[in-house]
């Protein structure tokens, strides 16, 4: 497995304050969505894939998880626009998620929570450029 952050291109260009209030959903995000590596490849995958082969709860679960990440983009300022395709992006995720083996493949290759905290990185770049 690497150490390199799927996140590491875009935090070398925010502030210190960015890089601080952003910790931690950067670190959920990593764990549900790219955490480990399969040897040999590149494909990577986290907690989200492991716990949606749970019947019922699991796809439930990474929502609910996913949701603090949209929570802590309203909190540093994302706009209403951003935060709608946050859900809209989460729930993407949990209606195909739960489709059984579709859905678990699904999730290897879509990443919500990888997806919307580069989203909201993006726009603290674009921030603190204007």
């Amino acid at each position: 497995m690497t150490t390199q952050s799927v996140f590491e291109p875009l935090v070398a260009r925010l502030r210190a304050r960015d890089i601080a209030d952003t910790s931690d959903i950067r670190q959920l995000a990593e764990w549900l969505d790219s955490r480990f590596e399969i040897p040999g490849t590149r494909l990577r995958f986290g907690f989200d894939s492991i716990i949606g082969l749970i019947p019922g709860i699991g796809d439930l679960a990474t929502t609910f998880l996913g949701a603090y990440i949209v929570l802590r983009a309203r909190e540093l300022g994302a706009p209403p626009l951003m935060q709608a395709r946050m859900v809209l992006n989460l729930a993407i995720d949990a209606l195909v998620g739960a489709i059984p083996l579709l859905g678990d493949i699904f999730d290897l290759a879509f990443k919500s929570h990888v997806r919307n905290v580069r989203m909201l990185l993006r726009h603290l770049d674009e921030q603190r450029s204007a």
